[in-house]
């Protein structure tokens, strides 16, 4: 009896064995691509640093990446990687943006949304030490529509307000039942997504900051009504904003 069990328990132990190395090596063969290469020094030890960036496909051929992250092979030997978060076509760009003399990687993912949207990362790795230094938040905007096909927007930061007349679509605000003869039927705000774009950008006395721009959508996401532009510096530790402006947009 006991030789018996011996033989269905080694069975079942050399057939899980078998079951587990088939899906590590499932997983092992995950297409992986480079979607770019660059030589920067990003360490601060004046040698070039090799910076990869790499995707795991979600299918093959697809455009959507399911894995991305960061491979940077550093002056120093050592290899470090850092995984971001699932989308499209990412780019880096490589800039100073914290002022300590060394250059830092932004990284933008397009999430491939209607909205236009993407994520963005910051990261510094001089002296070899991975530090996130985050990137702003989009600025809070209170937003609403008003009787007679209008708009209006304040800038919760700077205090700034603008209004905007949304009378030549007042046809397809009444069709959608926004509004009736002219008067809001309910209490609507606007759409104002985050930063669809965040470039550096050269600031007074040469210094690099950040430039973002925000949607402002009415009724749905075809529906434009405005870009918030917004410039912003790193000091102590954090992102300051130095500028907002909101630009109207022509009806589509």
């Amino acid at each position: 009896m006991k030789r018996e069990l011996l033989i269905t328990f080694s069975a079942f132990f050399f057939m899980s064995l078998n079951a587990l190395t088939g899906v590590y090596a499932g997983e092992s063969k995950e297409k992986t691509v480079t979607i770019s290469e660059d030589k920067v020094d990003i360490t601060g030890d004046e040698k070039k640093d090799l910076v990869y960036v790499k995707g795991v496909p979600f299918e093959e051929g697809a455009q959507y990446l399911k894995r991305i992250y960061l491979k940077i092979r550093a002056s120093d030997g050592e290899i470090y990687k850092i995984d971001l978060e699932a989308g499209y076509d990412p780019t880096t760009i490589y800039k100073d943006l914290n002022h300590d003399s060394v250059k830092d990687i932004l990284i933008s993912v397009p999430t491939g949304g209607s909205g236009g949207l993407s994520n963005f990362y910051l990261y510094s790795l001089k002296d070899f030490q991975v530090t996130g230094l985050t990137v702003p938040e989009p600025l809070a905007v209170s937003s609403q529509f008003e009787d007679g096909y209008k708009a209006s927007i304040s800038i919760e930061e700077t205090g700034q307000s603008y209004s905007f007349d949304l009378s030549d679509r007042k046809e397809e605000y009444e069709r959608l039942g926004l509004y009736q003869d002219g008067e809001l039927n309910e209490p609507t705000e606007l759409m104002v997504l985050p930063f669809g774009t965040l470039k550096p950008i050269k600031l007074k006395n040469d210094t690099n900051g950040l430039k973002g721009s925000q949607r402002i959508n009415g009724a749905y996401n075809a529906d434009g009504v405005a870009n918030l532009e917004s410039t912003w510096l790193y000091k102590n530790g954090k992102w300051q904003v130095i500028s907002a402006e909101v630009k109207a947009l022509e009806a589509q």
